[in-house]
């Protein structure tokens, strides 16, 4: 018979918040592995990723999701959609803010309401308190107190791994007894595919301007693994970043095609570190105007 300190715990945790508010650079740090695309641009996560966590008396499966911003086209609907639809089904939620607000603004204010609607365990936490005093930081303890009966409220820097115990423990303490779910190897549910689809977006992201990066889709056309004449194991991967215009094409490949390059380049050299195996990478640009309303392609980024 098992003793209360040798039952199994485990669940699945939402990490919710604005755009841009750091919950990929958080789940990356829980994870302990590269699992989001990271980027300093709103709405670089475009549907829920999962990264698990296997300690010794639980697992813990994360889902971050696509940042709540006011929807301009169907691919912003989605991922609204998406990161809504996660709330119910949650063990626990991971409500992530900025330590620079003075209030409830009106997206934390709409997440807060489905939280409430949802009555499930939630942790409060503030990030970025590197960039505020401690007073401002209490007075907004304070004012989310107030609206909510949280678990806990965690103050934190995402970029600093000291939070990453802190954390776990507390989601730990919140969980039932449950089975794993996942192998204890595995670290997310995304596909070698995915994962190289969202690293060659992630380095798009960060290297383009600012009036292209949303517009980018990419597609791995091939996905090949074999032995070099070296013996080692090589991955050979085919894959097209589509853009919305003309212009915007002309900008991804650069002169003398030296912005493909760059792109290409720091995504080989990513996925090489993450995958643990050589990667041959070649990179196309073609236009798809209109994707991000074309309900074929968006569906893609609903909650599966």
């Amino acid at each position: 018979m098992k003793t209360k300190m040798e039952e199994f715990k485990s669940g699945f945790v939402t990490l919710i918040g604005r755009t841009n508010v750091g919950k990929s650079t958080l789940l990356n740090l829980l994870v302990g592995e590269k699992v989001a695309a990271i980027a300093n641009k709103v709405q670089t996560t475009r549907t829920a990723i999962k990264g698990i966590v296997n300690r010794k008396n639980s697992q813990i499966i994360f889902i971050d999701t696509p940042g709540i911003h006011k929807p301009k086209h169907k691919l912003n609907e989605t991922m609204v959609e998406t990161s809504f639809a996660t709330i119910p089904d949650s063990d626990i939620i991971l409500f992530l803010i900025e330590a620079t607000s003075h209030e409830i603004g009106k997206g934390d204010r709409l997440i807060l309401e489905k939280i409430k609607e949802a009555k499930r365990k939630t942790i409060l936490i503030i990030n970025k308190i590197d960039l505020v005093k401690r007073e401002s930081l209490l007075n907004l303890i304070d004012i989310y107190s107030k609206e909510y009966n949280f678990e806990a409220v965690i103050p934190i820097s995402a970029t600093n791994s000291k939070y990453r115990e802190i954390i776990l423990d507390e989601i730990e303490k919140n969980l039932k007894e449950g089975p794993a779910y996942y192998d204890i190897e595995e670290y997310t549910d995304q596909t070698i595919r995915q994962l190289a689809e969202e690293t060659i977006r992630e380095k798009a992201l960060k290297l383009l301007q600012d009036e292209v990066p949303h517009g980018i889709l990419v597609e791995v056309e091939k996905l090949k693994s074999r032995k070099n004449k070296q013996g080692e194991d090589i991955y050979d991967i085919d894959a097209t970043i589509y853009c919305l215009r003309d212009s915007h094409k002309g900008i991804i490949i650069g002169k003398n095609g030296e912005m493909l390059k760059k792109i290409g380049r720091a995504a080989r050299i990513d996925m090489e570190q993450n995958f643990g195996v050589k990667i041959n990478l070649k990179t196309w640009v073609k236009v798809k105007e209109d994707w991000i309303d074309n309900p074929t392609i968006v569906n893609q980024f609903k909650l599966k």
